[in-house]
């Protein structure tokens, strides 16, 4: 759409007609910008291919993933001299489909990211914003508990709590969702600290409006932008936690097709056969720079100083 304006010549008072771009909504503004990002598109389109690969995995899976079939062990994938289209990536040291399970491992993997992202994403955000907004004690305790936190190796207390209490879908969720909460506090304190001196969050506390409104309506949109980036950041690390804990056997345990068990599972046949190694590693790497690249890319268009 444009807009018609009309200007006076200096001569002869003549009218004569200028088309002038009409002014894009915020929202145009937004999607325009996430046309024009590479990254924020590819690392979109990775991402809804493997969502969309888990969710009809029932569909696209050539075989059962959990059925063994030991008089067809280890086919080569179809792009060796011995492969077959019967099996595409080939199979397992069990005679299991590669492609069904890796197909399915995309369903482990999603699942336990998003909701250890989701559980860290709410226990970090109510701490962040609380410590930077209210300050003195209530900011020194919270740091005090961050800086405890930080302390910890996460790879290790994962270790301990999984040996502890067990190795299962549910308990793999709880545990990194519980320990991946210190990036959100430490960001979102530090970007609540900054909005919290900004002009309209004093006009709304002189007007009298309540804690849970400013903090809803005038803190949390504007700080959004880093709460998007440490999420994408926080659902990657997730995943890569879950894979190493499943290569080292304390993650998610037979016969469930995570992508780390997979690899654990072709140690033995890395150097006869490193395929069974590549493939579950691809699809793990391809899945965390596909998070990363869309995060990078919601933090370009989505921040203050790209809109026009």
């Amino acid at each position: 759409m444009s807009e018609v304006t009309n200007t006076n010549t200096p001569s002869g008072g003549e009218v004569s007609l200028e088309i002038a771009p009409a002014r894009l909504s915020p929202r145009q503004q937004l999607y325009r910008r996430m046309q024009r990002h590479l990254g924020f598109k590819v690392g979109l389109g990775m991402l809804v291919f493997a969502i969309l690969a888990a969710i009809f995995a029932p569909l696209l899976a050539p075989y059962d993933p959990y059925a063994q079939d030991l008089a067809n062990r280890l086919i080569q994938p179809v792009w060796s001299a011995s492969g077959s289209w019967a099996h595409i990536l080939g199979t397992d040291a069990l005679g299991r489909d590669y492609l069904s399970r890796l197909i399915y491992g995309a369903q482990i993997s999603l699942v336990i990211g998003f909701s250890a992202m989701i559980i860290s994403g709410v226990i970090g955000t109510v701490m962040g914003i609380a410590a930077g907004y209210f300050g003195g004690r209530v900011d020194m305790v919270i740091s005090f508990v961050i800086l405890n936190r930080l302390s910890m190796p996460v790879v290790l207390v994962a270790l301990a709590v999984v040996s502890i209490f067990g190795n299962s879908l549910f308990i793999m969720i709880m545990v990194l969702g519980l320990l991946l909460w210190d990036r959100f506090a430490v960001v979102l304190r530090s970007a609540t600290l900054q909005v919290r001196s900004i002009e309209y969050v004093a006009a709304a506390e002189v007007l009298g409006a309540s804690v849970p409104r400013i903090l809803f309506r005038d803190i949390l949109p504007n700080i959004s932008n880093h709460l998007l980036v440490v999420a994408s950041i926080e659902m990657a690390h997730a995943i890569l936690l879950e894979a190493s804990l499943s290569f080292l056997g304390l993650g998610v345990q037979p016969p469930l097709p995570s992508w780390g068990l997979m690899v654990s599972e072709a140690r033995q046949f890395m150097f006869f056969m490193p395929w069974m190694i590549t493939i579950p590693g691809t699809a793990i790497f391809a899945t965390v720079l596909a998070i990363n690249l869309l995060g990078d890319g919601l933090r370009d268009v989505t921040s203050p100083e790209g809109r026009n």
